[in-house]
């Protein structure tokens, strides 16, 4: 545990209520613990991913949090509140992109810009997510969590980055077959502080704009959980889903409603 903790240290702008000393310092121990605890188990296992639920943590002082950043960071699928779906997909994609520049990670849409010059997407979760993503050295810290009635959480904070191209990706189980939902975006550089936002912050810029991706999303059954990529292609999602064999439905550029309506109808004759 002491060996992990010096490596916070050494990798992350600690807080100073975390340091040796402060008035946290015990809650960091406990999430070193957790983390070693969490690895231990998925690497007895043999286990690529894995899921918690902020409702279910008998014997856990706080909600994972820097314990399951970390752990994405290695490679293991994640996904929260018993998403195992999301969770494969996570580990599926991180291992498509290998060697590619950036990186895979558990996302979903946290708020709306409805700037209506420039709408856009303010992506994040309430602690968990990859600091793969990281645009410069993340921050170590401390904040009250309002729900699942544990300890404040230690998370890592930061700001993804800008100005590349992107996608969210979402898997939905429709009983008698797997769609997988595709969108491409625009990653956007975060100008703003967050104060009230203590936790990894990503912002996007739907294809083909705000309001037809969201339409669209939610016509296909969009999931409220998806895999956010900086590196991989939705023509590469497209082919592991047709050699999975499940449905993919692509929202970009060139997405109109009515044609969505078409083949979201056709889709479903063809997977009766």
């Amino acid at each position: 545990i002491k060996t992990l903790m010096e490596e916070y240290e050494a990798s992350y702008k600690m807080a100073e209520s975390l340091l040796s000393g402060g008035s946290n310092r015990k809650s960091l121990e406990a999430a070193a613990r957790i983390e070693l605890g969490l690895e231990k188990f998925l690497k007895d296992g043999n286990f690529k991913g894995f899921s918690d639920t902020f409702e279910d943590l008998h014997g856990l002082e706080q909600l994972p949090g820097i314990a399951v950043q970390r752990l994405m960071e290695k490679g293991y699928g994640f996904a929260g509140e018993g998403d195992w779906k999301t969770a494969a997909l996570v580990r599926a994609m991180k291992t498509m992109g290998q060697g590619l520049e950036g990186g895979n990670a558990f996302m979903e849409d946290y708020t709306y810009h409805l700037n209506p010059s420039n709408p856009s997407v303010l992506g994040s979760h309430m602690l968990e997510v990859d600091p793969v993503l990281a645009v410069d050295k993340p921050s170590c810290e401390i904040h009250p969590l309002g729900i699942g009635g544990k300890a404040d959480p230690v998370r890592l904070v930061f700001n993804s980055r800008g100005n590349i191209d992107s996608l969210n990706a979402a898997l939905m189980d429709f009983g008698n077959h797997f769609r997988l939902l595709i969108n491409k975006t625009k990653a956007l550089e975060i100008t703003e502080k967050l104060p009230k936002l203590p936790v990894a912050r990503v912002l996007w810029k739907p294809h083909p704009d705000l309001f037809t991706a969201a339409e669209a999303w939610i016509l296909a059954g969009g999931a409220h959980h998806t895999c956010y990529s900086e590196n991989i292609s939705a023509e590469m999602l497209e082919d592991f889903a047709e050699m999975a064999g499940i449905e993919s439905l692509v929202i970009d550029e060139d997405t109109k409603i009515r044609d969505f309506k078409n083949t979201l109808r056709w889709n479903e004759i063809y997977y009766r």
